[in-house]
């Protein structure tokens, strides 16, 4: 997500035609998330192929994160300049070259910059499609659209698990991410022939809004108490199954648990397909207590944080049932996330939902960065001298960070909450001036 304007509503598009115009936007982000996620299953083959350690290996995730989180404004900018399709295009082509590079790299330095190209890319991605969806369907539609959007996206890390692991390890690094190019190609040739930014017009642009103005919405959107909360929702929610899920889960379930790659691609998966079914569980249920939002935020946190402990602490490797535990609490965490866009919307006007959604989007990438780094260094440190790879015990420190950036979260998230609800209250005590 990012910054996003909401066009103004449009004549209703025939079904079949928005439905196939929101499919093939879809898969476009099916694609991104493909993209993304498909360095989570092949980071012990990276480390392997280009001869690093694990904090050189968090860097690879770093510049896609950190990318990402950085195009969050600016996105939003090009995307009311050039409209959906420019951008999905633009976004696609670029992550197809980042696989490319990434196939061919034996450099350090170049596999970093595939993966920066790849961060870019996926960063137009999700914002286009929501645009697509707020043009081609009605506004009641709106938001069962959205969350079936993100809820589809997660096939993409499907893809990028167990059948990304078979080729990889059948027929090796270079064939295996040519082919995660071909198939990004392939969706992009999809989206030039079918997609539409609007049922009337070829393009939906508009002038490039002057950078006061982007500015002045954005301080606008952080004075809102509100919009804190929802960061620091985002924050304390997202960092440690987005984590476990782009870099540091397979490494710790085959170098630590001693699983097999396929159990722990499979696994992978499992945590997927639960986020793809609690997701539209958790919109219910923010839509039908919506003055208890929070008490979802710290059910997440605190069914996460108990689950790591048990793992942690268990002696000796994991049983399966505690690893599939462990993968269905992480699932919560994407779903729980989202509670802090939520906050956003309620808490700002129509016109400043979209600078309100790029601050939020900020605060789980910027946990998930502090995170990959953290359990890099610290691997490295906790790692005996003259093994070739992380133990359980250096895995057990490394995970065990989390918990400052769960204690910083919920300090935060219950301070942001005591401050929207006198925010809240000093509006009803106000006298309409009318």
């Amino acid at each position: 997500m990012s910054v996003l304007s909401v066009p103004a509503p449009a004549p209703v598009a025939p079904r079949r035609a928005a439905a196939l115009v929101w499919g093939v936007a879809v898969s476009a982000y099916v694609a991104a998330v493909f993209h993304r996620s498909s360095l989570g299953v092949t980071g012990v083959d990276a480390a392997d192929r280009f001869q690093i350690n694990a904090s050189v290996l968090a860097t690879f995730s770093v510049a896609q994160l950190a990318v990402y989180a950085l195009m969050q404004v600016p996105v939003g900018v090009l995307l009311d300049r050039f409209g959906s399709r420019r951008l999905l295009v633009a976004g696609g082509v670029l992550m197809v070259a980042g696989q490319l590079c990434f196939a061919l790299a034996t450099d350090v330095r170049l596999a970093i910059a595939a993966r920066v190209l790849v961060g870019l890319g996926d960063a137009m991605t999700f914002i286009s499609v929501l645009r697509i969806v707020a043009f081609w369907f009605p506004g009641r539609r709106n938001p069962l659209m959205t969350q079936l959007t993100g809820t589809f996206g997660q096939l993409g890390a499907i893809l990028g698990a167990v059948p990304l692991v078979a080729l990889l390890h059948r027929a090796g690094w270079t064939p295996a991410f040519l082919t995660a190019a071909a198939v990004g190609a392939t969706v992009v040739l999809t989206v030039v022939v079918v997609v539409r930014d609007t049922p009337h017009r070829e393009t939906a642009t508009g002038p490039a809004p002057r950078l006061a103005v982007v500015g002045r919405e954005l301080r606008a959107a952080w004075a809102q108490p509100g919009t804190r909360l929802g960061l620091w929702t985002h924050f304390v929610t997202q960092f440690s199954g987005a984590v476990f899920a782009l870099l540091w889960g397979y490494p710790f379930l085959v170098q630590g648990q001693g699983l097999s790659p396929t159990a722990a691609a499979s696994l992978l998966t499992l945590m997927t397909v639960a986020t793809f079914l609690s997701g539209p569980v958790v919109a219910h249920l923010c839509a039908r207590y919506p003055f208890h939002r929070s008490v979802l935020v710290f059910a997440v946190t605190g069914a996460t944080a108990a689950v790591w402990a048990v793992v942690l602490a268990w002696p000796g490797r994991s049983p399966g049932w505690l690893l599939v535990a462990l993968v269905l609490a992480l699932a919560l965490n994407g779903p729980g996330s989202m509670i802090g866009f939520d906050y956003a919307r309620t808490a700002n006007p129509v016109h400043r939902i979209g600078s309100a959604t790029g601050v939020v989007n900020v605060g789980g990438f910027v946990a998930a960065i502090l995170l990959v780094l953290a359990v890099g260094v610290v691997l490295d440190l906790a790692t005996p001298a003259g093994r070739a790879a992380p133990d359980l015990a250096a895995f057990r420190w490394a995970f065990a960070v989390q918990y400052a950036l769960w204690a910083l979260g919920t300090v935060q998230v219950l301070r942001y909450r005591n401050a929207t609800r006198r925010a809240a209250a000093a509006r009803e005590r106000t006298p309409d001036p009318r």
